[in-house]
């Protein structure tokens, strides 16, 4: 006589809520545009010759990606140089950003989280997502911590079958 016992999801029936930051993660390449490759001697930018660079580069290549700007060259560019870049990219990319791809990352992540109404977590049990393929920065971690910290009533981090506990409301 075979006995059959009905196998329970402990994680299913525990009322917690996975939140996982990779399903903000905005789809489209990331590029880095370093203007050190217009500099005269790696150590000048002179205004006419990045002017004529500007007028004659394909910006179509840049389409729907998001840029970051850098200089990675130890030089002095005006700002000036910059914005030129900004105003040539801003009609074919997702988004221009001054600094690394990992700032731009964050920056991203940022503009995701603001949109989310936070109180559709209070009073909940909330596990933040911990591993996975799609990079999310820890910055993305911190930020949603402290939204949820506000309105839920716990906080781990991990996955359901193994958590850290971050936060607890004291009843």
């Amino acid at each position: 006589m075979e006995i059959q016992k009905n196998i329970i999801n402990k994680v299913a029936e525990s009322g917690l809520i996975t939140f996982d930051l990779a399903d903000l993660y905005p789809k489209g390449e990331r590029v880095v545009y370093d203007i050190k490759e217009h500099l005269f001697q790696g150590l000048i930018l002179r205004e006419k010759d990045f002017r004529d660079m500007l007028k004659q580069l394909d910006w179509t290549t840049y389409q729907n990606k998001y840029v970051a700007v850098i200089c990675s060259a130890d030089a002095i560019v005006p700002t000036w140089a910059f914005m030129l870049l900004a105003n040539k990219l801003a009609p074919y990319v997702k988004k221009v950003f001054f600094g690394t791809l990992e700032a731009l990352e964050t920056v991203l992540f940022e503009a995701a989280l603001a949109t989310i109404d936070i109180e559709q977590y209070r009073d909940q049990r909330i596990v933040i997502k911990g591993c996975g393929e799609t990079p999310v920065p820890i910055s993305a971690f911190v930020e949603l911590t402290s939204k949820l910290s506000v309105v839920a009533k716990s906080i781990m981090y991990g996955e359901p079958c193994s958590t850290v506990p971050i936060y607890k409301r004291k009843s």
